[in-house]
């Protein structure tokens, strides 16, 4: 009884480890507020444990992190085209996700989770095309 009693306290402390994590929704356009070939918003804060619904919303999409910009740690991932993926920020810094056939441009997005502890690491990172200026757009929203 005592044992059972004890793994039953487990449960309920591992759930309440992730009932305050938050799901955030993220639209993969062709057209949106900021133009062509984007995801919507393309900015967000977040906090470790909380996921990401990368949704196909107009066809010939994907997400995928970008090698460079992940904290230590941290899984990289890589959507199919015209699938939805979900993917759990588990550390703490930041994330850099890219749309493979619209990386140059600029269909990127940046992701912020808890302190940006790999920020300089990610800032410099390499981008083709007009990710490059809009990276940089990105990192100069972070600091303020």
């Amino acid at each position: 009884m005592k044992k059972l009693m004890m793994l039953a306290a487990a449960a309920v402390i591992a759930m309440a480890g992730t009932a305050g994590a938050a799901e955030h929704e993220v639209k993969m356009l062709n057209k949106g507020e900021k133009g062509a070939m984007v995801f919507e918003p393309d900015f967000l804060k977040v906090e470790a444990g909380d996921t990401i619904k990368f949704v196909a919303t107009d066809k010939g999409h994907n997400a995928e992190s970008i090698k460079g910009m992940l904290p230590e740690g941290a899984k990289a991932f890589k959507g199919k085209i015209n699938e939805e993926i979900v993917y759990t920020v588990e550390k703490e810094g930041v994330y850099g996700i890219k749309c493979t056939p619209h990386y140059a441009m600029g269909m990127i997005m940046l992701v912020v989770a808890g302190e940006p502890v790999n920020a300089e690491e990610a800032k410099a990172v390499k981008h083709p095309g007009k990710a490059k200026n809009h990276f940089a757009a990105l990192f100069g929203d972070l600091t303020q």
